[in-house]
């Protein structure tokens, strides 16, 4: 039979002949025998759960387990570094003005997201003989997307593919701008008074 993965708990603690008990709200309730902590336990229709096995005697809790457990996931979550995608784009050199804008607004909406966006420019047969037209295109892109991000990374050759990455441009942070507004204000009234 596996072993259940996790922490003891409840009847598998009978495996101590006593332990400290931890109360629900964190205080030491004292040394029980495991048989009195885990009638406690189900007294207070909660669960008894061994946290320090090494310990002399071995340290219980008295506590929700699976509330226990789903705020443990929670916070791994929560602790994971939010990850920042790469939004891409990819358009060909002969793409009309019109179908560009389309990417662009895309594009706009991808920037004030916090994303970072790649534009793509393929070149497919002939194509490749004339990277000026995707390099000119690239730049068009980035000229339309001044005020919302910034070229990370400029126009380059890799293989077929002509590739830019854009990212959105940081935002200020406008409490202090209306702080160093309003004491211009202050500075000026006092000028006009003396």
């Amino acid at each position: 039979m596996p072993r259940p993965e996790g922490p003891m708990i409840n009847e598998r603690c009978l495996k101590f002949s006593e332990m400290r008990v931890v109360g629900e709200d964190g205080s030491q309730l004292g040394v029980f025998p495991t048989r009195e902590a885990l009638r406690m336990a189900k007294e207070a229709a909660l669960d008894l759960v061994l946290i320090a096995a090494t310990a002399a005697p071995p340290v219980g809790r008295i506590i929700d387990y699976g509330k226990y457990k789903y705020e443990l996931e929670k916070q791994k979550k929560s602790n994971k570094k939010k990850v920042l995608e790469v939004k891409s784009i990819k358009f060909r050199p002969g793409t009309s003005e019109h179908d560009l804008g389309h990417s662009i607004k895309h594009a706009m909406k991808f920037l004030a997201d916090g994303h970072k966006v790649k534009v793509i420019c393929q070149f497919r047969a002939r194509e490749i003989v004339h990277p000026g037209i995707g390099r000119d295109k690239l730049n068009y892109f980035a000229s339309k997307l001044e005020e919302t991000g910034v070229v990370e990374k400029p126009a380059h050759m890799e293989g077929r593919l002509m590739s830019m990455m854009l990212a959105p441009i940081p935002q200020k942070n406008t409490k202090q701008k209306g702080v160093e507004d309003a004491k211009d204000e202050d500075t000026q009234d006092s000028s006009e008074k003396i």
